[in-house]
């Protein structure tokens, strides 16, 4: 085991340290000059050129990327010139609200997904189960922000029953942690579907059933456990991504997270925020998939992972 989460740790750092250098590349190939965005436009040249000398943006890019690895070794990322204060702080400081968006998304897929994905595959071909494939389609169809309107429109002002945006009370999390659940629920309950129509033809499904078991016994005793695997798989790819892919929904609903955090700061190429962002989330995105790997040999014992006896 622990030789697993050493080797899974040592292909982390590789993949940070590309992510890293790919978002240190983009930022700095992006139009827009930092220093004039600070300034604005009635600043002279010579205030400009002052500006971007303290920036250290008048220095060779090899020269900033140098500078750039050795401070994010120290997850010291700078300051962020436009808040004034440093950038990893300023980042950790919303990613609370994004982790409860995310946790909370994710609770709603599993549980709706998961449920739905079994009854549609515990009878393949039957009524349910083209209603479940049908809609499920359909789910994953819909653009993220336009259900996202569409559930303010209906549930803040015509019901008038939950806030249409912002935080503060578990009210205010009821929209865009279901805007953001809905495509996640259509991959969980797709998948769950396919792995227990697979898996109730297998031959010790019979057998479970010949032993007397009811059919709710066979499907959550049997069929499920053995149809988690691939569902654990595509969980942890996607709640890591969640937190990264929730910019829209976190714009849409001014929900305070990462995700709105970084629509500002690549509006007014704030760089340090971009890079400390993308460093936090490229982080959280290894530690689900590692989570995800661990979690193999306990939904099924045969599977040997490398490293893992």
């Amino acid at each position: 085991m622990i030789r697993l989460v050493v080797k899974r740790l040592l292909i982390g750092v590789l993949v940070m340290w590309g992510a890293a250098s790919l978002i240190f590349l983009i930022v700095r190939v992006v139009p827009g000059d930092p220093a004039t965005i600070l300034l604005g436009p009635d600043a002279d040249q010579q205030q400009i050129d002052e500006l971007t000398a303290r920036l250290g943006l008048d220095q060779p890019k090899l020269t900033q990327y140098a500078h750039y690895l050795a401070d994010a070794a120290r997850f010291d990322f700078g300051q962020s010139y436009r808040l004034g204060r440093p950038a990893m702080d300023t980042v950790l400081e919303r990613l609370p609200a994004s982790v409860e968006l995310m946790l909370t998304s994710t609770l709603i897929a599993v549980v709706l997904g998961v449920t739905l994905g079994l009854l549609a595959g515990a009878r393949p071909g039957r009524a349910l189960d083209r209603v479940v494939s049908a809609s499920t389609i359909a789910l994953q169809s819909f653009p993220t922000f336009w259900v996202g309107i569409m559930l303010i429109l209906i549930f803040a002002l015509a019901l008038g029953v939950l806030p249409s945006a912002g935080s503060g009370t578990p009210q205010h999390l009821v929209l865009p942690a279901v805007t953001l659940a809905l495509p996640f629920t259509a991959i969980v309950a797709r998948l769950t579907r396919t792995s227990v129509a697979e898996t109730m033809r297998e031959p010790y499904i019979q057998t479970a059933r010949s032993k007397g078991l009811t059919e709710p016994q066979v499907l959550t005793g049997h069929a499920l456990r053995n149809s988690l695997i691939p569902v654990v798989t595509i969980v942890g790819l996607h709640m890591g991504g969640l937190i990264g892919g929730a910019v829209i929904v976190e714009n849409v609903f001014a929900w305070p997270g990462v995700g709105t955090l970084v629509v500002d700061a690549v509006a007014n190429r704030d760089y340090e925020v971009v890079q400390a962002a993308t460093f936090v989330i490229a982080g959280i995105v290894m530690l689900f998939n590692l989570l995800a790997d661990l979690l193999y040999t306990k939904l099924d014992p045969r599977i040997k992972l490398d490293g893992v006896s």
